[in-house]
């Protein structure tokens, strides 16, 4: 498909154990190899090998004609020595730590090359604290009651925001919200009815299987349309539904109800647009800013330095006049709309991205809407609606030299960079928490592990006797648990917003594809020089040369010899 690239930074940054784990290996299993390169010739001795001095070979290890006598001694010493070696390599990936607050390229990009900053509002430029999630679900579960008829009974319960994660998928007609990779598989053991895990045998039995066929993956917004019966939520608003959703769900499966979940999900999507549309979150906001808005993100620093270097900027939310002016004067001061070139509110994206056919409409200090015709855009003055080809036609601001901040990677990005050639920057909260989550040592340890273990896995297949197989057979069961492990470092029902167990998620994938930069906030551009040019890590594929565990001692075709009988 459209959505390769470049992997991201932050989704490697296990690398450091991965290659920690492979020193592990190329240590241990090259000891069964045998054949380092003779220093002499500057190259290995066996057939074929281009490795250099002092490189293992990276061919297929010659296995004997038979197994070593007493495998079982033979497989626990390399794997007891393994383990060793890991243990006394952690103290060094220590040392070579993630920044939370640096800024990640999916592709090369130069700050010296930017003229225009674009921004969203809500969750760019304005933070939110945890209570506003609260406020969302209480008020979206009242609306459920009052105006849809459901059972009052589901008051009971509270908002739990440790229970979803945001790029999770939600089987529409099956009422069943679940975790996908980037290749369209479901990540077995996070697929939820209601708040219990379905079966693993029941999720393949579901799907024949555990792949999502395209013609039944959301849309291209994320969304369930056209026949599509997978709805993703991309937005970081959309925890407080899902979780709706799931205790809705529940409430239904504990009391032997007979519903329709398509039913269900309508009616739980409408009732937290109406949070939206009906102002009712807006309102609670303006009410009390102090309780909702987080102050710490250091906004007005980041519009002051572009401003001092002579850069033009613009805002484009879908957010209304007064709700955006409240909050700005509040984080920013009452003079914030001179920072900006250009301010447009309730733009309706995606919409504002395609459809030509809306024009911009003045507000005046009142909010109300003017009937003005508008043939500029001026700075100071607030506009609503309107249309990017417009907005492209009034400012000359085309291409490369724009670069745009957004948190929702389809409604925000997807079609500035696809269609305009825009430069895209998302805001990803949750990459400063994860980061500090990887940062730690309990987290190394495992992952450095469990990368080393998989390599052996991957190398001692080869034995098939019985007294291998159940060895194998007992790192497996070992591998699997430290898998689960990890995922709970994360969030207990569904790990990472980047990983499954070892590929990157859907959500990662769309944001390698739509997101030339991306940072837990915008305070990550303090950081930076305005001339700094972001190059992202050149990460091996598959078939490139081996620099990691799952590459050592591999043949030219990836097969490993077999174990003669």
């Amino acid at each position: 498909g459209e959505e390769g690239g470049a992997a991201p930074r932050a989704f490697l940054a296990p690398v450091m154990a991965a290659t920690a784990a492979g020193r592990v290996l190329l240590e241990v299993a090259g000891k069964a190899c045998g054949r380092r390169a003779a220093p002499a010739s500057g190259l290995c001795s066996a057939s074929g090998c281009v490795w250099k001095a002092g490189a293992y070979c990276t061919l297929a290890p010659q296995q004997p004609s038979a197994s070593p006598p007493d495998m079982k001694s033979y497989l626990w010493t390399r794997y007891n020595e393994a383990k060793k070696v890991t243990k006394e390599l952690v103290p060094s990936i220590m040392s070579n730590l993630l920044n939370p607050d640096a800024i990640f390229s999916n592709n090369e990009m130069s700050l010296s090359d930017i003229e225009i900053y674009g921004f969203d509002y809500d969750y760019t430029l304005v933070f939110y604290s945890k209570h506003l999630h609260t406020l969302i679900f209480n008020a979206a579960r009242d609306l459920l009651v009052n105006e849809h008829r459901y059972p009052a009974e589901i008051r009971k319960y509270d908002y739990d925001p440790s229970f979803a994660i945001r790029g999770l998928h939600y089987d529409v007609h099956r009422a069943l919200l679940m975790k996908i990779d980037a290749f369209h598989y479901i990540q077995l053991g996070t697929v939820y009815r209601g708040l219990s895990v379905v079966p693993d045998e029941e999720v393949i039995a579901m799907y024949d299987g555990s792949h999502v066929p395209l013609e039944q993956m959301s849309d291209f917004y994320g969304k369930s349309s056209q026949g599509n019966t997978m709805k993703q939520f991309m937005d970081i608003f959309s925890l407080p539904e899902m979780t709706l959703l799931s205790y809705v769900n529940e409430y239904f499966l504990k009391n032997n109800i007979d519903y329709e979940p398509v039913h269900l999900y309508k009616d739980v999507k409408d009732a937290i647009r109406d949070v939206h549309i009906k102002g009712i979150m807006y309102r609670a906001i303006e009410a009390d800013i102090e309780k909702y808005i987080c102050y710490a993100e250091q906004t007005r620093a980041v519009l002051a330095k572009l401003a001092d270097h002579g850069k033009k900027m613009f805002l484009i939310t879908n957010s209304p006049s007064s709700f955006v002016d409240r909050g700005m004067k509040y984080i920013v001061g009452k003079d914030w709309r001179d920072l900006f070139d250009v301010v447009i509110v309730q733009a309706d994206k995606p919409n504002f991205f395609n459809d030509k056919r809306r024009p911009f409409r003045k507000v005046n200090e009142r909010g109300v809407l003017l009937w003005d015709k508008i043939n500029e855009l001026q700075k100071g003055q607030i506009y609503k609606q309107g249309n990017l080809y417009e907005f492209l036609k009034l400012t000359g601001w085309r291409g490369s030299k724009v670069l745009y901040f957004g948190d929702h990677i389809y409604s925000d990005l997807a079609d500035l960079t696809l269609k305009h050639g825009w430069r895209t920057g998302a805001i990803i909260p949750e990459l400063r928490t994860e980061i500090k989550i990887m940062n730690t040592q309990q987290y190394i340890q495992t992952m450095t592990w469990l990368q080393t273990l998989t390599g052996l896995l991957e190398h001692m297949q080869v034995h098939r006797d019985p007294d291998s197989q159940l060895i194998l057979q007992e790192w497996k069961k070992e591998r699997k648990e430290m898998r689960e492990l990890t995922r709970n470092f994360f969030n207990s029902q569904f790990g990472s917003l980047f990983r499954t167990d070892q590929n990157p998620t859907y959500f990662l994938r769309r944001l390698s594809r739509f997101a030339d930069i991306y940072m837990a906030s915008l305070s990550c551009l303090l950081n930076y020089d305005p001339d700094y040019t972001f190059y992202p890590r050149r990460t091996p594929l598959q078939h490139e040369l081996p620099t990691w565990s799952d590459q050592l001692c591999t043949g030219s075709h990836l097969i490993p010899k077999m174990v003669v009988r």
